[in-house]
């Protein structure tokens, strides 16, 4: 029996990549912070496919969340074949009117717990004839993105991490790859608190959570280093080194810029209650 461990993966591309995972006959070891929809994702992928399903509920913006699901999953380390870092989010808004203390928690659970949990587990990893890493990167890595400004910076960093660690493992057991996904039809919007107007431009390019999962597992077992689903995404990843930073990041911030909204105060609401674009 072979073991995914999966972290966000209570909802959105962290529970359709388990999902995936659960296809091809893997035992899951799921985290995330939300408890009520991590049981149900966890009972429910236990229920459909018949396979071993364990949760922890975790925070990782805490220091040593990694050492903790470290310890946690020590049980089934012999069978631990891959391990995805999916969790991660952003606040949309201008960098001085976001409190830093929230900004600093992008920093630890899309840069800090990254690395660290890459860390960890890196020596289990390499234990096994064969095992994967999937590291979660995303389109706002290649480029400037005013008013999403460190959450795309995090994501810079992750990208050029992985850029280098993949030289780093080229002769070991461990395939990595790493996955920059786009607009996805998730909640992240209602954590990272997008506006109407972002959420409207973004809807026309939205994938779905499972169309991205699936992409990201058959790229992961192919051993594909890069993994960008979506042809616009692939376009979006590509383009912005052929023109002028200030051009590139003039378009972003128009997405991400606080506007006068048409909308009332009702719709505002309603939308963000309806699963929205993750920009991973």
């Amino acid at each position: 029996m072979s073991y995914a461990l999966i972290t966000g993966a209570a909802k959105g591309i962290g529970k359709s990549i388990a999902t995936e995972l659960a296809k091809r006959n893997y035992s899951l070891l799921l985290t995330d912070f939300d408890e009520a929809n991590l049981i149900a994702t966890s009972e429910n992928l236990h229920r459909k496919f018949g396979l071993d399903v364990r949760y922890f509920v975790l925070d990782l913006t805490t220091s040593d969340a990694a050492a903790q699901l470290l310890a946690w999953s020590h049980p089934f380390h012999q069978q631990l074949k891959v391990v995805v870092n999916n969790a991660g989010y952003g606040l949309n808004g201008a960098f001085e009117t976001l409190g830093l203390e929230e900004q600093f928690g992008i920093i630890d659970v899309n840069i800090k717990a990254q690395l660290a949990i890459t860390h960890h587990f890196l020596p289990v990893l390499k234990q096994l004839k064969k095992s994967y890493l999937l590291n979660v990167c995303s389109t706002t890595a290649y480029q400037p993105v005013p008013y999403l400004a460190v959450y795309a910076a995090s994501k810079a960093f992750v990208l050029s991490f992985n850029k280098s660690l993949k030289h780093e493992l080229r002769n070991t057991r461990v395939s990595l790859s790493y996955l920059s996904p786009g607009a996805t039809d998730t909640a992240f919007v209602v954590r990272a608190r997008m506006k109407a107007h972002t959420l409207k431009t973004a809807t026309r390019f939205n994938m779905t959570a499972d169309e991205v999962g699936a992409i990201a597992v058959r790229g992961l077992f192919k051993g594909k280093e890069e993994i960008v689903p979506g042809f616009l995404n692939k376009l979006n990843s590509v383009l912005p080194k052929f023109f002028p930073v200030s051009f590139v990041r003039k378009i972003a911030a128009s997405i991400y810029e606080e506007k006068q909204e048409k909308e009332t105060a009702a719709t505002t609401t309603s939308s963000l209650k309806q699963a929205g674009p993750e920009i991973q």
